[in-house]
């Protein structure tokens, strides 16, 4: 899920949407770190360590978004690629593999989700809906 906001945040204009979304609260992101570690089974260590990966980087995109008026698109997804390898270190073989496939999983769901009109993707500006006039 920290990855499903890294990569909304990213993408903040697909869709429509103006800006990035709201930062997890502290409770939201105990949440994800219980919800991977249901899906990883992770040992009470690994759950320690994930938890103060997830709250340090959301920290860091705290910060990112005060020092600068909006993150770069390139910006954002080296964050998030830097944060899942950071995960990935506390993880045994197998479970990276099932962390991979869950961000695959994840990504497929949010892009789901994504409302789907025509101008999309297209760079429209002024929250202009569907085809140009």
């Amino acid at each position: 899920m920290i990855t499903i906001l890294t990569s909304t945040f990213a993408q903040a204009h697909s869709g429509g949407q103006q800006g990035p979304p709201p930062l997890p609260s502290d409770k939201q992101i105990e949440k994800m770190v219980k919800s991977l570690d249901k899906e990883l089974e992770l040992s009470e260590n690994q759950e320690t360590q994930i938890s103060e990966l997830y709250f340090a980087h959301f920290e860091e995109v705290e910060t990112m978004q005060k020092q600068k008026q909006r993150a770069s698109r390139e910006e954002m997804k080296e964050l998030k690629s830097e944060f899942e390898t950071e995960v990935k270190t506390v993880l045994s073989e197998d479970q990276q593999d099932n962390y991979t496939a869950w961000l695959k999983k994840q990504e497929k769901k949010r892009s789901s989700q994504r409302p789907q009109d025509e101008g999309q993707g297209q760079g429209q500006q002024g929250g202009q809906k569907g085809p140009p006039r």
